[in-house]
């Protein structure tokens, strides 16, 4: 619904015609919202005559709100991207302000109109050129203390239904095994992806995997991936980094090499897989991976998920809210399918 902003441009409608939409986001006017309050309306129920009379202060509320409506649009720099301009007032109608005050510093870095602290600039284990998302205030490590996350440990404690699922879907939907960046292809990674950029996934067959379906539901999924991660025989995964703090990895063995040889590395620290045994790891540090093992395939359980314990529940919420925005209004701008990857 806010998408269609950008130059001038709101989706064929009026530019002085938005009203508050029920989510916070912005819409065209209808001919109903346009007209002018009636003190009485005529309709016919059961026969008889029901007299409606609008309430005269809310009336008058929502002819405040659209004058702050419009006051906001009217600022809007065409030459800039109006997703960010309008997301801070979307924002503030949904969400206490003072509750939401590191949500505003992101997007004031989104928008250019803030820098990075000294924390990830001064870092060369943090290449701070890669970030693209940034919240203030997030404690940092290469490895996080797996215990912190409680579904963590139900992946831990449901390992064996875990990897007996991962099973029948690679004998019923081996198929669906895929490369989801061009450098995981080209290194001998591939994905059978269960949720993409935060959504579960139309079709898929989610009753092969109901265990883990079940508690991935109750993950906060970020926008990137959840599922199985193989790994060939001696290949890897080159150095890297990716761009969010307010994002972590999990990583649970499902089907490592005998020798439990693969390993991972993520700033300075190094870790191998085991079976049944998660690692929590900060992807803004730089990493790679490597199976060395030259007949064992490796595979792990791989979830992004925003972090929960860093963010307080009325942020990790906002943050939510914003990504959803953003793949709304991507999606209304034709830069990306519905669903697609951000």
């Amino acid at each position: 619904q806010i998408g269609g902003l950008r130059q001038g441009r709101w989706c064929g409608s009026s530019r002085r015609g938005p009203v508050m939409l029920a989510g916070g986001g912005f819409g065209k006017a209808s001919a109903a919202s346009s007209s002018k309050g009636k003190k009485g309306v005529g309709n016919k129920a059961g026969g008889k005559k029901v007299a409606v009379v609008e309430d005269k202060a809310e009336a008058a509320k929502k002819r405040a709100v659209m004058t702050d409506v419009n006051a906001i649009v009217d600022a809007v720099d065409d030459s800039k991207d109006p997703f960010w301009q309008l997301l801070p007032h979307i924002l503030n109608t949904e969400f206490d302000p003072a509750s939401i005050e590191r949500v505003h510093g992101f997007i004031r870095f989104s928008a250019g109109e803030a820098g990075l602290t000294s924390d990830i600039v001064d870092d060369p284990l943090r290449p701070h050129e890669d970030i693209h998302a940034f919240m203030q205030g997030i404690p940092a490590a290469p490895f996080r203390d797996a215990s912190l996350y409680p579904f963590v440990k139900e992946l831990a404690d449901n390992y064996e239904a875990i990897k007996a699922e991962f099973g029948v879907l690679s004998e019923q939907a081996g198929d669906r095994f895929q490369s989801v960046t061009s450098m995981n292809y080209k290194s001998g990674w591939k994905t059978l992806v269960l949720f993409f950029n935060g959504h579960k996934i139309d079709g898929f067959p989610y009753e092969l995997c109901p265990v883990t379906t079940s508690i991935l539901e109750k993950v906060p999924v970020a926008g990137r991936i959840a599922g199985f991660n193989r790994q060939a025989p001696n290949s890897g995964i080159p150095l890297h980094s990716d761009g969010n703090n307010m994002w972590l990895t999990c990583q649970m063995g499902i089907d490592v090499p005998s020798d439990e040889s693969a390993w991972i590395r993520v700033g300075t620290e190094t870790a191998h897989w085991s079976n049944g045994k998660p690692i929590v790891y900060d992807t803004t540090y730089e990493h790679e991976t490597f199976n060395p093992h030259m007949e064992e395939d490796r595979v792990v359980l791989h979830v992004d998920f925003w972090n929960f314990v860093d963010l307080t529940p009325t942020e990790l919420s906002a943050m939510q809210r914003v990504y959803q925005l953003r793949e709304a209004f991507l999606e209304a701008e034709g830069l990306i399918q519905p669903g697609g990857k951000l």
